[in-house]
């Protein structure tokens, strides 16, 4: 199977919806040509209002400090549908919660919906 046929396959609808699958297709497109602009883009609008959720949940939950993954597609609109983590924490519904309500810039052309990602740990 040659890569570009792969890479179809893992960014079509009928590749499955399952979280696995979704944070693959996120991958994917930050590593495509218009991946990295998009996501200077993208924290650019929501990097301090993620450091200030993030901090909330924190302090809501403190005991709470497993890392989870947020997966979301964003229209081209930029609006954010199917957002899911996992694990389903505390702390990760929480943050899941705030970005329910965030505008992205607009995405790339493709693919469409267009899939993000982002891990969260703390460091110590």
């Amino acid at each position: 199977m040659s890569i570009l046929l792969a890479v179809a396959l893992q960014l079509s609808p009928a590749a499955g919806n399952d979280f696995i699958s979704r944070v693959s297709q996120a991958k994917l497109a930050e590593g495509a040509a218009t991946g990295p602009a998009y996501q200077k883009q993208m924290w650019d609008r929501i990097g301090n209002p993620t450091t200030d959720a993030y901090k909330a949940c924190l302090a809501s939950s403190p005991d709470d400090k497993a890392p989870f993954t947020l997966v979301a597609d964003v229209t081209k609109d930029g609006r954010l549908s199917r957002i899911a983590v996992q694990p389903e924490t505390p702390v990760a519904k929480c943050m899941a919660s705030h970005f329910t309500s965030w505008m992205l810039p607009a995405p790339p052309a493709t693919p469409v919906p267009y899939p993000v990602e982002i891990d969260f740990s703390i460091k110590s």
